[in-house]
């Protein structure tokens, strides 16, 4: 009986902590929070929250990737400076392509009305999350040895539920990002947007730059 309750109870403490650790991997302002955040502010709640949804179905690949033991291709030189040329390229593109977008802003703001399609705010989502080489080299590393860890005491069962429950904490996340930058774009004013907006395209491009001297280090 008491044991019982003690696995219960470390049960939840693992998947409490896995939530967690889906929250923490999806926080820190990255390529895709940037994007989101702008996202957000130009076309409010939804479009952010289905630019995340985008954003989790590369990184659900990813991790059927790795759990499936796709992962070690990432370690040749070629694959990897692939990688981060697209990272370079995608990156740098969406952060010019949000600097000149700020004028919709105002647009966005004043008409109410969306300046895009639900369907291009989840696949630009995707393809930043799929293309960025902090997704894949991150899912690889921390999932990677998140998965050894797991192989050693666990069941496949218990892998999985692991699996859904950092998936939880990304979507959490999500929800958080959408809300916040779509709270923002009544909240604050249009000049402020625009700094936020700046500031997010040009982390974008810092990344895509970052990635772009990565590639040249592995190539020469």
């Amino acid at each position: 009986m008491h044991r019982h309750h003690f696995k219960e109870g470390y049960f939840l403490n693992s998947i409490a902590a896995y939530i967690f650790l889906g929250v923490s991997l999806a926080a820190p302002i990255g390529p895709v929070n940037a994007a989101q955040l702008d996202t957000g502010i130009k076309n409010g709640f939804f479009h952010a929250f289905i630019f995340g949804i985008g954003a989790l179905t590369a990184d659900i690949i990813y991790m059927t990737m790795v759990y499936f033991g796709i992962g070690q291709i990432i370690e040749y030189p070629l694959v990897k400076i692939i990688l981060w040329s697209f990272g370079c390229f995608v990156l740098t593109y969406s952060g010019i392509e949000n600097l000149l977008s700020l004028h919709k802003i105002e647009i966005a703001l004043k008409s109410g009305k969306k300046t895009i399609r639900l369907r291009h705010s989840l696949l630009s989502g995707f393809l930043m999350s799929l293309l960025n080489p902090l997704t894949i080299l991150f899912w690889l590393g921390i999932y990677g040895s998140l998965l050894a860890e797991a192989n050693k005491v666990s069941t496949d069962n218990q892998i999985i539920i692991n699996s859904l429950a950092v998936i939880l904490g990304i979507i959490l996340w999500d929800t958080f990002m959408a809300t916040i930058s779509s709270g923002a774009r009544r909240i604050l004013s249009t000049k402020f947007l625009k700094i936020i907006s700046v500031i997010s395209s040009l982390a974008m491009i810092g990344f895509g730059i970052y990635f772009g001297i990565q590639a040249y280090h592995a190539l020469f």
